[in-house]
């Protein structure tokens, strides 16, 4: 009779099993720090079965071929590479949905956040009712050394914005650092927006019902290596979370935002025109043409920057097309847009309301279109 020899399971994978803290940190250009990283955790989670997932977004730096090093050498470290996504919050619901470990923390690979208050965190989530632990940098004796002038400015006028919408008052809502039940969680991933960078806000005003929260306080540190991905385009993603999560329910964030830079639009157009026809005397069908193009132009670029940021066009050629594809979803807008205006006010509706009902058409359009036709993958 034959014998088989009893499967064996290797340490790797108990480990992976058995993980009662799971840490997730999203990474983009931190080949330097993310060894450091796993070294910090070690020495604070000492007696706690832990594991880290990094979720990478293809950096260009080497950061996954470190990552890989590090995973093939110890089997608590885990990589998810993504290629042709961005953005922390999608990085990090796919990094928690990733784990099946009952506590999840997620932390900055940068090295700012403390890690040391790891187990003061778990110790909260075990011990008390709260359902998410922040790790705060404005409860004494928390400090925000790290945070140079610009940014300690921005950090503070985005949370006194958040401070207007929060349904739970916390003290410091733009904290990217938390650990929360995996309860917790899963209360509030359908409700996501996935927008932009502060996470913890966005589960925050997700969850149903509301998530009971404790703070931990710790220093947030100075980098050392890479550089900050804080820039114009994440501070317009904060805006953007609001909007979702304030009014998204009624109109889409987005378009929110193709509005707005709509505005910009006009006020471009209107700039132009009174330059050349007022100002240097061209006539009036050459400058309101002149003036439509460039207009159309600077909506194409910002929107390309600021609303379409996650599916920005790069390279001259996808950039050439989607310019040219622009200008065609405007074109039928603006036929749309009289169109409509022609019909009402034929109709004896006020020249204003027959107006504004133009504009909403061709604005929806320009919007619904273009999503579909120049910003489509």
């Amino acid at each position: 009779m034959d014998t088989f020899e009893k499967p064996t399971v290797s340490a790797g994978d108990a480990v992976r099993r058995s993980a009662l803290l799971s840490i997730v940190v999203p990474t983009f250009n931190e080949r330097d720090n993310v060894a450091e990283l796993v070294r910090l955790i070690e020495g604070s989670l000492g007696g706690i079965v832990w594991e880290v997932v990094f979720v990478d977004d293809d950096s260009p730096d080497g950061t996954l071929r470190t990552l890989h090093t590090l995973a093939r050498s110890d089997p608590r470290v885990r990589v998810l590479h993504r290629i042709g996504r961005r953005g922390l919050a999608s990085a990090v619901v796919e990094g928690v949905l990733s784990t099946t470990a009952p506590y999840v923390a997620v932390m900055d690979a940068d090295l700012q956040h403390d890690e040391s208050i790891l187990p003061s965190m778990l110790e909260r989530l075990r011990s008390t009712d709260a359902e998410v632990v922040l790790a705060t940098r404005y409860t004494q004796p928390g400090g925000v050394e790290g945070l140079e002038g610009g940014r300690r400015f921005v950090s503070s006028f985005a949370t006194k914005l958040a401070h207007l919408v929060l349904r739970t008052k916390v003290s410091d809502p733009m904290s990217g650092f938390f650990m929360l039940k995996r309860e917790a969680f899963d209360r509030s991933v359908r409700r996501l927006s996935n927008i932009g960078y502060k996470i913890f806000l966005d589960i925050l005003m997700s969850a149903r019902p509301r998530l009971a929260i404790a703070e931990v306080p710790y220093v947030f540190r100075s980098r050392l290596h890479g550089e900050s991905k804080l820039d114009f385009a994440v501070t317009w993603e904060y805006v953007l979370l609001l909007l979702d999560k304030t009014v998204g329910h009624i109109v889409p964030a987005r378009l929110v935002s193709f509005v707005g830079v709509g505005g910009l639009g006009v006020l471009v157009h209107m700039l132009v025109l009174g330059t050349l026809n007022v100002g240097v005397g061209v006539g009036f069908i050459v400058s309101q043409s002149i003036a439509t193009i460039l207009a159309m132009t600077f909506n194409f670029f910002i929107n390309n920057i600021l609303t379409y940021y996650d599916k920005r066009l790069k390279g001259l050629w996808p950039i050439v097309r989607g310019l040219l594809s622009f200008y065609a979803v405007c074109a039928v807008g603006a036929v749309s847009n009289i169109g409509i205006a022609s019909v009402l006010f034929a109709g004896d509706y006020n020249w204003w309301l027959s107006g504004l009902a133009g504009i909403v058409v061709g604005a929806v359009w320009n919007y619904a279109a273009s999503s579909t036709l120049t910003w489509r993958n």
